[in-house]
């Protein structure tokens, strides 16, 4: 129920009929249309800088060619790990992976957060039957 001093709903827009999403900036569509014809001027431009090793210019290239690394999908032996007793295998497989240059070390990183994140949830799943099995003999 909405309060005393609103006039919309919870989740109700102010205004309903406001600019649609996806519209673009007046300002935004005015440069595009001023720098539309001269794209390949520019581009031009930004290559010699870059060759005459401009530093600026040659990261603005590079950022163009390269595209953005991206996560890869890695498969390797990882043991199950059913209790906090399996952890110290499930790390040694992690230690032999990077030192056999199978993982990297940052991937063995993002590994071993998902790893500890699986053993907290065994911990607290560990806890709470034990606190269940107590509260049980007491009752």
């Amino acid at each position: 129920m909405p309060s005393e001093d609103t006039h919309f709903e919870p989740g109700q827009s102010g205004n309903p009929a406001g600019r649609p999403r996806g519209s673009r900036n007046r300002s935004t569509l005015a440069l595009e249309a001023i720098f539309e014809g001269e794209a390949e001027a520019l581009s031009r431009k930004a290559i010699e800088l870059a060759l005459e090793g401009d530093g600026p210019a040659m990261k603005l290239c590079l950022d163009r060619l390269l595209a953005p690394r991206r996560d890869r999908s890695i498969t390797f032996e990882l043991p199950v790990i059913e209790t906090a007793a399996d952890l110290p295998m499930a790390t040694a497989a992690l230690l032999r992976a990077v030192s056999s240059g199978e993982i990297t070390p940052s991937e063995a990183a993002d590994i071993g957060k998902a790893v500890d994140a699986h053993i907290s949830a065994i911990t607290a799943a560990d806890l709470n039957r034990r606190l269940m099995e107590i509260e049980g003999l007491r009752r």
